[in-house]
Formats: C-alpha cells, sequence, structure tokens
C-alpha cells in the first residue's frame, strides 16, 4: 500500500469551492468523455451518515482501457471499467475506486477542507500507523508542471483574472498572500497486491492521481465566473443535466 496526502490549495472559501468541485467535476467529464469511453453516472442520491449527517452519494463507471499505458493494457480486458463510489458530507468526503476484475486493486481516498494554506499537520485524522506511512505534497494549481497535451491558455492560473471576483493572476509564493484561501486535504490509499507488480502500479496510479488533481483544480478556479453565481440547487440541476449528456456520449 502506497498513501500520500495530497494537499492543494485554492484561491477561495470551503463554502465557494463546494460549488466549484461539483460544476468541475460534471463538466470536466462532460469534456473528457466519448463512444465508449468516460465516466457513466450510475446513481447520484442524497444518503446520511451518523456522524457527517445528510450527503449525496454517487456510483459512476469509469471507462478507459484505450487511454491506459501499453504495458497495462496488456494485463487486462480490452471492454472493463474502473467503479467509483464517492459519499460526499461536504467539508468531508470519502471515494472509493474498485475494479471487477481485478479485486486486488483498490484507491481509498478521504478529503476534508479547510480554509487556511495547507497548514494543518493532521487534518484528515490519520492514525500513528498511517502517519509513518505517509508522505505530503504539495499541489500548486499555478506553477506546477501540466502534460502539454492539457495546457490550455484560458485555464492557466497564471493568467486568468476573474471578472466576477477580481481574483487572479496568480504569482509566485501566492499561497502565502492570497485572501481567501482553502485547502483540500486528500489522503490517497493505493493498494494493488500482485506480487512483482505492485510499487509499478502503485507508483503509477499515484502520478496519474496527482495529474488528474492538477488539472481539476485548475479548471475548478479558471471556471470561476461559469459558477459562481450557482447555489446548491442550481448545480444539482446542472449535475443531472450533464450526467444524462454524458451518458448518452459514452453509451452511444
Amino acid at each position: 500500500m502506497l498513501l500520500k496526502e495530497y494537499r492543494i490549495c485554492m484561491p477561495m472559501t470551503v463554502a465557494e469551492y463546494r460549488i466549484g468541485q461539483l460544476y468541475m467535476i460534471a463538466k470536466h467529464s462532460h469534456e473528457q468523455s466519448e463512444k465508449g469511453e468516460g465516466v457513466e453516472v450510475i446513481k447520484n442520491e442524497t444518503c446520511e451518515h451518523p456522524v457527517h449527517g445528510q450527503g449525496q452519494f454517487t456510483e459512476k463507471r469509469v471507462h478507459l482501457s484505450s487511454r491506459l499505458p501499453t504495458w497495462i493494457q496488456k494485463l487486462i480486458p480490452k471492454i472493463f471499467y474502473i467503479t467509483e463510489k464517492a459519499w460526499n458530507y461536504y467539508p468531508f468526503t470519502i471515494t472509493e475506486y474498485t475494479c471487477s476484475f481485478m479485486p486486488k486493486f483498490t484507491i481509498y481516498i478521504e478529503t476534508k477542507y479547510a480554509d487556511d494554506n495547507g497548514c494543518s499537520k493532521n487534518l484528515c485524522g490519520l492514525s500513528d500507523s498511517d502517519l509513518r506511512e505517509r508522505t505530503v505534497e504539495e499541489l500548486d494549481i499555478a506553477f506546477d508542471n501540466i502534460a502539454e497535451k492539457h495546457y490550455k491558455e484560458a485555464e492557466d492560473p497564471t493568467k486568468f483574472v476573474s471578472k466576477k471576483t477580481g481574483r487572479g493572476p496568480l504569482q509566485r509564493g501566492w499561497r502565502d498572500f492570497v485572501d481567501p484561501i482553502m485547502c483540500s486535504y486528500k489522503a490517497v490509499k493505493v493498494k494493488f497486491e500482485v506480487w512483482g507488480l505492485q510499487t509499478k502500479v502503485e507508483e503509477f496510479t499515484h502520478r496519474s492521481i496527482r495529474e488528474i488533481l492538477l488539472l481539476g483544480h485548475r479548471q475548478a478556479f479558471t471556471w470561476l465566473d461559469e459558477w459562481f453565481d450557482m447555489t446548491i440547487q442550481d448545480i444539482r440541476d446542472y449535475e443531472q443535466r450533464m450526467h444524462a449528456e454524458t451518458n448518452e456520449k459514452v453509451l452511444r
């Protein structure tokens, strides 16, 4: 098992990010989906937790076989999907990824959000044994490199300026002086219990997760003017519309 805690700061409040995250996930999934590939939404419904109260449960199938490296494609069926189950009790979420034909592969993520700049020592409440295994990685949405194929000038936080809020562009060291600021703390456990491949697959998975987190958070900020005035009901309506359109793209 390889455990990393990703800390991703954003120039907004935790309350604002609740809307921005949901908008980004729905829009990004729609953009990245096409015939036979992408994200199929199975469930999106309310749920209850004895401690965290009411939340939102989603179940998705992520179809992505052709997007994997050749060495992984050789190990898997040509048609397969990963199941994503997420329990959103904002500002606390749990996300699990499993693969039906590969039961020894799992990704488990616990996320907490705070109105700080990533300075909390153990916001996720990891056990002593997990803390000994944990590696902390701080992601900078403005200055960490992303793959050239993902780069869009309109989604560059060093160039974007919000017309509605005046936020941006982000300058070096922005996490030390920007106000407001919040941070996503994501404790990510990747487990692949197959001898000879464990290290390679777990490290590859974390590299992929890091890239997805960096790209998604860049988009959540640079799409700020698209979602800033939305209410939680607005975003639920938007999710339903995007989910229907995305499913049509993937399954047609």
